[in-house]
Formats: C-alpha cells, structure tokens, sequence
C-alpha cells in the first residue's frame, strides 16, 4: 500500500504542486483548503503524514496541529508558510511538529521532508512511545568523544541551550535551501548532529570528520553533513557542551560569519548544567606542518589562538591575536567574520560543485586588485575569520581547549591534523 499524505493549505498551487510532486513518486494524496475539512479527513482517512499550512482560513495552523495531535501524536506533521517567523517555526517545533518547510518549497525538501516523516514513523510505531523521539535516538546511539589522557574536568559547569530553536538559511557550498533544529540535550551528551531525512548521528568529533576541502565534512554511513565549523565555532565560544543539531545536509552559511549563530543561541538563552565540564588541557607542545605553514598548539592558562596570514595583494600579510575569555569578545572581535574566496577560484570550485550557495552578501570575493562585493568588517577580516574556523574545527574532540594556538598559513586541514595527532599521542581513556 504506498503511504498516504494529506495536504491541509489554503493556496490551490500548492496543494497542486505538492500532490504532483508525490504522486508521481508513488504516493497517494489527499488535500483540502480548509482546517476544519483537514481535521474531519484526518479522522477518517488516517493518513501517514500531513503537510500543514501555517495561515488558514477560519483556524490557525498551530492550533490544529494541536488539534491533530491530540487524535494521533503518532502521525508526523510538516509545517509549511511562506509567512512564519523564525519563533513560529520554533514554536511548530515545540508543539511536536516534525519538521518545518518555507515557501517556496523545492522538490527535494518535500521529498527529504516526506521521507524523513515516514522514517519517524516507522520508528514510533516499532519501539516505545516515548514523547521525545531524539531523547531515545540520543540514549541508543550517542557515540561519546574520544577520551584522551590530557582530558581532565575542568572549571566551569557544561552547557546546553533553554529552548529548541530554528534556522534555515543557504548551504554554501550545496547552494540549496537548508534549515537545521537545535534542541538541548542532559549532561554529558555532548554535541550531536542528527542528518534529515536519514536520522544518523553524528558526533561532533574528529572520527566523523570524512573532508576539509574549502570546509570540514562530517559522515557516517553514506550521510554527511557540510560546513559545520562556524556553527561549532560559535558553540565553543558559548562552552555549550551538549546540543542536538538536526540538520538537512550542511550547516546554512547565512552571512558566512557566525554572528547569526550568536544571536539565535542568545534568544534561546543558556541552561547551566551542574556537571564539570571536561577540558582538553595542553600538556606540551604538539605541530603539524612545516616551513612557511605551520600549526602548533601549547600549554596555557585559558584558550588564545595567534595567526598569521599571508596572500597576495590586496589581502596581503595579516595577523591577529586572540583570547577566547567571553561570548562578547567573540560576537565583539572574532563572530563578524566572514569567510573569504577568490575570483581565480570559481571556476575550479564550480567544477568540483562547491561554492553553489555563494551569494554576494554572504561570503567576501576577491579579485586581482581589490575586495569586489563588500566593505571589510575589519581591516584584518581575513585572519579573524581564520580564528573563526580554528576555534570551530577545535571543538571537534568534544572539549573546551586549555591551550594556545598559533598558526601560519593553515588551514581545516591543518586544524583536523592537530586533532588527529593529539588523539594519536595520548589514546589513553581515563575517567577524571
């Protein structure tokens, strides 16, 4: 029998579009313009999931998602508006929808958004009807980071978020629509990226790391998720130790900073958890790279990172210094950031199918003899921005850094190799 989806919107395009869409992918459809018709075609016809219009006539769309759950929790519900805010979707989210879609909707996010819902399904139906699916994903598959011997417990307590939020944006480098959940998780859950539609962890952590080319991949089992550095560089920033991140295939790039990433995570606020944090704590010196680039990571009282960048004009040699004390000196000095390319780049990086989401106000573009699309943020943008992305790729162990860093010419290759060579020299596993 194929699975049947119900379609409640007031717009007959898309009620139209969507239907053809699954229809022809084997599904069978139902919809109907108004909510109260939707609820009563609910009852009778069961279906397997709905798609479910934010504004309608006669009856707002968060109340009969309510309405819908409370004959059936079991069946997912897919928000969709061309209207909603940022704390309507976060409010769907919290109401139990499963996932949330904005207009114009594509081909591929109704697919991911159908398949993902009937994947959800399934797993409700088979095992234990525990209100939070994530709470028994996390329990089942939560891979912990590796534990090293320069991991102690530290000063300060962890961290998750108050509230669920929601951000969708452009993935950079896919250059499609893509939209992540961040949601809080307990004590000593660590930082988990759960993929959409296909619902596999992915530990924060350098054994998922599968690519650094122009930005760090994670994968596991045929699933990846792109561009997760400015997201975890904001995450460390803010010593959020513990957060699920359901995300549909790469991190949104929004301005190409992680200033966006700061706001979202101070209107979601910030849960103390009265647990130790662990830090990795810098024991002795430890490098990657020689000559010109070079990256060394050594003992120090707090986490500061030094770079030194050198291009040609009209970048030319810069260097910045830093120390990550506080959320506001990152959002102050590091999070405005934005990452950078080159016009002799894009070429090459559109035959190797990256850069697609490259929009003039989301990156800073480069050209022979000056910066083409913006005005710096600062006159050394581009070495923050490279402060940035090391202060992101190191929380790829799971851990606050104690440590200073310096860097020459590196890059995420670089940040990842360091991390990979501090788990080589110190693979003992300790329970301090």
């Amino acid at each position: 029998m194929p699975a049947k989806v119900l379609i409640i919107d007031d717009e007959p395009g898309i009620r139209g579009s969507v239907s053809d869409v699954l229809n022809d992918e084997g599904y069978e459809t139902l919809s109907v313009a108004d909510g109260g018709e939707g609820l009563k075609m609910f009852e009778t016809e069961k279906p397997d999931v709905v798609f479910l219009d934010i504004w309608l006539p006669g009856r707002d769309g968060l109340e009969l998602l309510d309405a819908l759950r409370e004959i059936d929790s079991s069946t997912p519900v897919v928000m969709i508006s061309g209207h909603g805010t940022v704390s309507t979707a976060v409010k769907a989210i919290k109401m139990g929808a499963y996932d949330y879609l904005e207009k114009p909707l594509s081909y591929n996010r109704v697919m991911e958004a159908v398949e993902g819902a009937l994947q959800h399904r399934e797993k409700r139906t088979e095992g234990p009807t525990e209100s939070s699916r994530d709470r028994l994903e996390i329990e089942n598959e939560i891979m912990p980071p590796p534990m090293l011997s320069i991991v102690k417990n530290g000063r300060k307590h962890q961290k998750t978020i108050r509230r669920s939020t929601v951000i969708y944006g452009l993935g950079l480098h896919s250059g499609r629509r893509t939209g992540m959940v961040l949601q809080p998780l307990p004590p000593n859950s660590g930082i988990q990226f759960l993929t959409l539609p296909g619902e596999k962890i992915l530990p924060a952590h350098i054994r998922s790391v599968a690519d650094t080319d122009f930005a760090t991949t994670l994968s596991r089992e045929g699933e990846q998720i792109k561009t997760v550095e400015h997201l975890l560089s904001a995450l460390h920033a803010y010593g959020i130790t513990n957060l699920l991140i359901k995300v549909h295939g790469e991190i949104p790039v929004l301005d190409g900073s992680s200033l966006e990433f700061c706001k979202v995570i101070d209107e979601a606020g910030l849960e103390g958890q009265r647990i130790a944090r662990r830090e990795l704590v810098i024991d002795r010196e430890y490098s990657v790279g020689e000559g010109n680039k070079k990256l060394t990571i050594e003992p120090y009282d707090g986490f500061r990172v030094s770079y030194q960048l050198s291009y040609p004009a009209p970048i030319g040699d810069q260097f910045f210094d830093y120390e990550l004390d506080s959320p506001d000196s990152y959002k102050a000095e590091i999070a405005p950031a934005r990452t950078f390319g080159f016009v002799r780049d894009l070429k090459m990086m559109s035959e190797l199918g990256l850069g697609g989401g490259g929009r003039l106000d989301n990156f800073i573009l480069v050209g022979e003899d000056n910066v083409i699309n913006t005005d710096l943020r600062f006159p050394d943008e581009f070495a923050r921005h490279k402060i940035l992305d090391i202060i992101g790729d190191l929380y790829m162990l799971g851990f606050p850094i104690r440590g200073r860093v310096v860097a020459k010419l590196t890059g995420h290759r670089d940040n990842i190799a360091i991390l990979r060579k501090l788990e080589a020299l110190n693979p003992v596993e300790v329970s301090a």
